[in-house]
């Protein structure tokens, strides 16, 4: 039978793991802020972008490259996290990532796999995937700018290295139905459709844009540009998604302890009065043992 001292310390325990949960939950509401702030910054810089590709387009579109060879790569980039109680948000983007190069008919066998994100590494891993490069995740918004500049050099080596058909991108993104909502795109070759409407829309002002780098290695720069935005993008949504999910972890081992707690200081309570009764009992057993005696 569990005694008064043993179950006092399991309540210090307890109390204890209730002001982790809540600074926990703090600190996660305050980062899926800051991570879907940066997020929204990147549009003004993204808008620049599309002037560039505009005015870089105004002349025609570059030549673009060779036919793909038959075993060209797909690098797969991967947005997870390194951290756990946050549920199953590694788990569903590894699935979302399976089920959608099956639904492309892209082999496993002819994927690479950059994955920001240790423990989604481990489940891409152990799912059989081939992992060229791992990523540590920043613990700040401004860490975000390495991590996508890092993942850009891998590709950038990759291409030159073999032949590579294209780059698609997972991650977890934030939305009003779900706190991890998986999301994939192709990041390059860039949208031939898009770039064709870019090309056509009307330039916003009077003043006519005049370009002095050749059409080509300016296109090639604000490419590498958009790029940057997608990946920095999915980076900060991952991120706020993850806090999001580790939030409603927090909340509901919150009111589980709540729970847990009452049900412990009710017992404990209960305990407490009971010893008081059975003491009280000795007393009164001990005063009418001594009358007795003296009778």
């Amino acid at each position: 039978m569990e005694t008064l001292e043993t179950l006092g310390k399991r309540i210090d325990t307890t109390r204890n793991l209730q002001s982790i949960v809540a600074t926990m939950k703090s600190l996660s509401a305050v980062s899926i802020h800051q991570y879907e702030q940066a997020a929204e910054a990147l549009e003004d810089y993204s808008r620049t972008i599309e002037l560039g590709l505009m005015a870089a387009l105004r002349g025609g579109r570059p030549a673009g490259p060779d036919r793909t060879p038959a075993d060209a790569r797909t690098l797969v980039v991967v947005f997870g996290s390194d951290h756990g109680l946050c549920g199953r948000f590694n788990h569903e983007i590894v699935r979302f990532v399976g089920e959608d190069l099956k639904e492309r008919g892209i082999a496993s066998d002819a994927t690479e796999h950059l994955v920001a994100g240790a423990r989604a590494a481990g489940l891409l891993e152990t799912a059989g995937a081939t992992i060229r490069a791992r990523y540590l995740l920043p613990g700040t918004v401004a860490g975000l700018t390495q991590t996508a500049y890092a993942i850009l050099r891998t590709i950038d080596e990759r291409r030159a290295e073999v032949a590579v058909a294209r780059v698609l991108l997972y991650h977890n993104r934030r939305s009003a139905e779900a706190t991890a909502d998986p999301r994939g795109e192709q990041l390059w070759p860039v949208d031939p459709d898009w770039l064709q409407d870019l090309a056509g829309r009307q330039w916003p002002s009077r003043a006519l844009p005049a370009v002095t780098l050749e059409a080509a290695t300016l296109f090639a720069a604000l490419v590498r540009q958009q790029l940057f935005i997608g990946l920095f993008r999915a980076g900060a949504e991952s991120a706020a998604s993850e806090h999001a999910t580790r939030l409603s972890a927090m909340q509901a081992a919150e009111r589980n302890i709540d729970e847990h707690l009452g049900e412990m200081n009710a017992d404990y309570r209960r305990k407490r009065q009971e010893s008081i009764t059975e003491e009280l009992l000795d007393v009164v057993s001990g005063f009418e043992a001594m009358q007795s005696a003296g009778n």
